[in-house]
């Protein structure tokens, strides 16, 4: 770990720490106010002196008690920090980037205003480190470079090694990927992208298209054909880069949207995530009352990026001025690029496509109506029924790396339109021949 990084987990444990002696603060306020509220209708004014008293010597030793165990810490992080061998940062460690990926996650926000040196910027990913995007490194990193170029783009939580989930168990090998695969298969150049998905989405949607801006001018050879491929979080990141790169007044003159063929969405919530509308359901009614506001609160915490899951928001009008812990749908119906064809990938664990119970359950994170673009109400988005896959028996991990959902990725990006398909320069198919087991 590198120095700042142990005393960015000392300030992060301060964080804690404190966050919960106020939690429990506002435990112990919510049972006084109760017990106060009852002793006023029985004693009337005679009561306020022992509330006064209460409320000034709980509120001052949750005071003192909130800031001696931050402010230590933050001491221990830093004692910590001088004694640190500066031998990698976490991020260069499976291990260290899980860790990273979670704590991003669930408060990414968070991180990038109070503790910046466990947030993960929007990164260019290869080889477990980040590769700068200027001509030289990239030259270095990618001594095989196509033309093509696949995008990955992870989910909440996730970095660039959640793509190889269960690969050992599925292809025989724990390095194959969607994109090792698409590079065997169709010549594209997988690119990693990695980002801290607990920022709100239109944040990381106009990262990724600063970020494509840079590589798309930076890559070794000149870019024809550009394809994002999402997982949960990702395929709204994705739209989001779009959307915001053809406004030219919130991103300039943009060249890359151009070489967007296709877009794939796997399991994301277009229309919104069911457990994130229940969360903030669940804070209105825990904040009504005093013995459970300080759960509410709690709960309240969590990232703005999570908060955006609740019905896909991906521009930033949709929270300007607004709480984004306010109740009701706020989110702004963004048309999909013309350019580029969409596709998606909807997995439901259990039932038939048909069953009530398919549409309950989904993927478990996901319903399959919402990852579809398509839902009961007035919001759509304009896809083909042959532009939607349906999976069966998987869930929403499964999406990550499935030899089903390949399949499939591989069919929509080997049969394109006329005027829309394989360059000549690539093979249409460079499977035959090739090993079997990936």
């Amino acid at each position: 770990m590198r120095a700042d990084e142990v005393a960015g987990l000392g300030k992060l444990a301060g964080a804690a720490l404190s966050g919960g002696t106020k939690r429990i603060a506002e435990f112990h306020t919510g049972i006084a106010e109760r017990v106060f509220y009852q002793l006023q209708r029985r004693m009337g004014p005679a009561a306020a002196p022992a509330r006064v008293v209460h409320d000034g010597i709980a509120g001052g030793t949750y005071a003192v008690v909130r800031t001696s165990l931050d402010a230590g810490a933050r001491a221990a992080g830093m004692a910590a920090a001088g004694q640190a061998r500066d031998d990698g940062s976490l991020a260069d460690h499976p291990n260290g980037r899980v860790i990273l990926g979670v704590l991003n996650g669930a408060h990414g926000d968070l991180l990038d205003r109070e503790i910046s040196e466990l947030s993960l910027p929007m990164s260019l990913r290869f080889g477990g480190r980040d590769a700068a995007v200027e001509p030289a490194a990239l030259s270095v990193a990618y001594p095989d470079a196509t033309a093509r170029l696949a995008v990955f783009l992870p989910g909440l939580v996730e970095t660039e090694d959640a793509w190889r989930y269960h690969a050992a168990r599925h292809h025989g090998d724990p390095t194959v990927t969607y994109g090792t695969l698409l590079q065997r298969d169709l010549g594209y150049t997988p690119v990693w992208v990695r980002y801290n998905t607990g920022l709100c989405i239109s944040d990381n949607g106009r990262e990724l298209s600063a970020l494509l801006d840079r590589l798309v001018a930076a890559w070794p050879t000149p870019v024809q054909d550009v394809v994002l491929i999402g997982h949960s979080m990702g395929g709204l990141v994705a739209r989001s880069a779009l959307a915001q790169a053809g406004d030219s007044s919130a991103a300039g003159d943009r060249h890359w949207p151009g070489l967007v063929r296709d877009t794939i969405t796997l399991g994301t919530p277009h229309l919104g995530a069911p457990l994130e509308q229940g969360v903030n359901a669940a804070v209105h009614l825990l904040d009504r009352f005093g013995e459970t506001r300080w759960l509410a609160r709690q709960l309240a915490a969590r990232s703005v990026g999570i908060k955006d899951l609740r019905y896909g928001n991906v521009v930033e009008a949709d929270w300007v001025g607004r709480d984004p812990d306010a109740s009701g749908n706020y989110c702004t119906d963004v048309p999909l690029h013309a350019g580029a064809r969409y596709f998606v990938v909807v997995a439901a664990l259990a039932g038939s496509p048909d069953s009530p119970m398919d549409d309950l359950v989904g993927d478990l994170l996901v319903r399959p109506k919402s990852a579809s673009g398509d839902t009961s109400d007035h919001r759509r988005l304009p896809l083909p029924a042959e532009h939607i896959h349906r999976l069966s028996g998987l869930h929403h991990l499964d999406l990550l790396n499935h030899p089903q959902v390949y399949a499939q990725m591989h069919s929509w990006l080997v049969n394109r339109p006329e005027g829309n398909g394989t360059d000549s320069a690539f093979p249409t198919d460079r499977r035959a021949g090739s090993a079997a087991g990936h």
